[in-house]
């Protein structure tokens, strides 16, 4: 009986926290249904760099390249450099392409990419589906000292309806737990606009 009654009283609780959020006018989805499916949450890395990725296209007067990279579950990444630049084009199996555009999001300045991406995955009857992406954005922001970079990680959001980033992860010893922990709720939140 006792069990019953803690059960009882979670779901009163977590009720209770659900009429606050709709009273404050706050879009609200059963809080029961996200917790199972955010613990089950898994990372696979792939690389945006070297030898997996292949040059698809440069211009030789600007010197802009995009080289495409596999991703995970038949998605792969478009990796763009421009103007000392990167970003990255998410490419779904289908073939809808989603610019994330860092160099708007998370930095106008000079940048460069980490050599992996993140996928945050569900699994289910033996199928991968990547529910986030994360990446870490270098960016050199300090006109008085270009050497000296500030480390971001890009966390977008990949959901039928819509494919982008939606929390910048600024640098600290738990960068990436946060990232991680954002890309796990990403799926509920709004994409990031730029400046």
């Amino acid at each position: 009986m006792k069990l019953k009654q803690s059960s009882a009283m979670k779901k009163r609780s977590a009720l209770f926290s659900i009429a606050l959020l709709s009273l404050s006018g706050m879009i609200v989805i059963d809080a029961g249904a996200l917790e199972p499916a955010f613990a089950a949450n898994t990372s696979i890395y792939t690389d945006i760099s070297g030898s997996r990725c292949r040059t698809i296209r440069v211009d030789r007067e600007s010197g802009s390249s995009v080289q495409s990279c596999p991703g995970v579950a038949g998605y792969k990444l478009e990796v763009e450099d421009d103007d000392a630049r990167m970003s990255i084009t998410v490419v779904a199996p289908g073939g809808q392409r989603s610019e994330l555009s860092y160099w708007q999001v998370i930095t106008t300045a000079f940048s460069s990419l980490g050599n992996k991406a993140e996928w945050r995955i569900t699994q289910a009857k033996g199928k991968t589906t990547p529910v986030a992406l994360i990446v870490r954005v270098n960016a050199s922001e300090d006109p008085s000292n270009p050497q000296k970079l500030t480390s971001y990680l890009a966390v977008a959001k990949i959901t039928a309806a819509k494919t982008c980033v939606t929390d910048k992860i600024g640098p600290s010893a738990t960068a990436n737990e946060e990232a991680r922990r954002a890309a796990d709720t990403a799926a509920t939140r709004p994409c990031l606009e730029a400046p």
